[in-house]
This record gives C-alpha cells, structure tokens and sequence, in this order.
C-alpha cells in the first residue's frame, strides 16, 4: 500500500458512529486523514443522531462533513448491485456497497467495522 492510500479512507457510517459515540479505537481517524463519504452515509448518520436523541446536532454534522462528500455515478450503482447480488447471503446494504465501491474507485480504504466487511480486500477493520 502507498503512502497516499494509507491516509485516504471511505468513512462508512458505522465509522462516523463510532467517532460519534468516543469509541477510543477510531481516535486516530480523527486528524491527518484524506476522508471521503458520501450523502447516503451521511443520511444514515442523521439517522442515528435522532435514534440517539441528538437531532439538533445533524446541520452541524452535515456542514462540517458535506465537504468530504463524492458522487457516485451510473458505474458505481451497477457495481453496487452486482456486489449486492453477489453477496447476497450476506445482506449487505446499498449504501455499503456504494461507499465500498467509491472506495476502490477513489483509491482509499473503505473504514468500518461492520463485521460483514471484516475479511473482504480493500477494508480498513475497525471494532
């Protein structure tokens, strides 16, 4: 792994939780890192701020993180589906495998802890 890409990582949303709720594992995520995600995570990560009881914090959340945000096109959609579909004995969301594939599209380490993505390549394992 080059250097650029061990500082470039896809922030999944189970990432942006941890970093949310003080987990000490995801400290170092915190400065010194090219973060990339996009908007579906950033949905689900307002979503758990109002599970959380902590809805007034999201327009902070959404402007200091929107900066980071990368589209996805037609490409990636497809990708995603035939990710879904090939493993789907997994479950795995839309959402994480639109953020899986922006990741190797873009180079960086897909960051989560989501136990579905622990021995899959590309993934940055993160309890």
């Amino acid at each position: 792994m080059n250097g650029k890409m061990a500082n470039k990582l896809f922030f999944d949303t189970y990432a942006l939780v941890e970093i949310a709720k003080s987990n000490p594992n995801y400290e170092k995520y915190k400065e010194g890192i090219n973060i990339l995600l996009n908007k579906l995570n950033l949905m689900e990560f307002a979503y758990f701020l109002i599970r959380e009881k902590r809805e007034k914090e999201i327009k902070e959340f959404f402007e200091s993180l929107s900066r980071f945000n990368i589209d996805y096109d037609n490409e990636i959609l497809i990708e995603s589906a035939k990710m879904k579909f090939r493993f789907n004995h997994e479950k795995l969301s839309f959402v994480d495998c639109i953020g899986y594939n922006l990741a190797k599209k873009h180079n960086a380490r897909f960051l989560t802890g989501d136990k579905k993505f622990k021995d899959k390549d590309n993934v940055e394992f993160v309890k």
